[in-house]
């Protein structure tokens, strides 16, 4: 029964602010009021210290959100004191009218407009590639499935089905711990690459695996299939930047399959 009297008789609306109107405050109520927001800033800066972990981050980031707030209302606080109109500059003589001032913006804008245009246009095609678009590999083709373990119960490792390239300072994990192996039949060194300029086909060595657009992993891995941006070493070629400097290492795109011809064939990216 008293469980029941005292839930009933709690207060379940503005209690505190009817109570203050009913009986008023205390004599001291608004100093102490001032006080707690003079402590305010203290107490805050000695939290902030103090949180660590989540909560420091969330934190953090509130305090964040007010201090932009806050900048914001002074910035138009300032701007409304100081009156955002300039005041007019006088005009100087001969002065041209104001639709041939917007006539020359308008060609500027324009003329702008276009070399970012050109800029873009020549962007692509430097960058433009023998073969655009390869057919996507599913992971039946690039992987094979090997079971392991004493009782070949697990099957978490992969050998590897394209060719591939391992550089010299590759050691290999042991074979225990091995996810993805790569054969040595498989793997190459040195590719044909040709220079579409001076249609001629170059035996260079590969520096190192660019881009397999069939995925990151297989670029990682360093997996050479059709369409794959490979560095080739063109020192051989004896090519040279327009500063002078000697060029060493230059993209090519492969062409072929190279684990159906023995051979990586690619093109020069000029």
């Amino acid at each position: 029964f008293f469980f029941e009297n005292f839930w009933t008789t709690m207060p379940q609306n503005e209690h505190i602010e009817r109570h203050t109107k009913l009986w008023g405050k205390r004599y001291d109520a608004d100093e102490k009021k001032r006080k707690k927001e003079a402590r305010a800033g203290k107490k805050m800066a000695k939290y902030t210290k103090r949180v660590k972990g989540l909560k420091a981050k969330l934190h953090h980031k509130a305090r964040h959100k007010e201090k932009v707030e806050l900048k914001k209302r002074i910035k138009e606080h300032e701007e409304k004191q100081a009156g955002t109109k300039q005041k007019e500059k006088p005009q100087p003589k001969n002065a041209l009218p104001a639709y041939l001032e917007d006539r020359a913006i308008a060609d500027r804008a324009k003329m702008l407009t276009n070399s970012i245009k050109q800029k873009r246009k020549d962007k692509v095609g430097k960058w433009s590639v023998p073969i655009p678009k390869v057919k996507p590999l599913t992971e039946d083709e690039m992987f094979k499935v090997v079971k392991s373990g004493k009782r070949k119960s697990k099957s978490w490792k992969r050998v590897i089905n394209k060719a591939s390239f391992v550089g010299e300072t590759f050691t290999r994990k042991p074979p225990k711990y091995e996810r993805f192996i790569r054969p040595m039949a498989l793997r190459y060194k040195k590719a044909h690459v040709i220079h579409p300029q001076l249609q001629a086909t170059f035996h260079l060595p590969i520096i190192g695996v660019k881009k397999n657009p069939q995925s990151r992993l297989y670029t990682t891995l360093g997996i050479m299939t059709k369409g794959s941006i490979i560095e080739v070493n063109v020192s051989e070629l004896g090519l040279v930047t327009p500063g002078g400097k000697v060029i060493w290492g230059k993209f090519a795109q492969v062409t072929n399959n190279p684990e159906n011809d023995g051979v990586v064939n690619a093109v020069l990216l000029v």
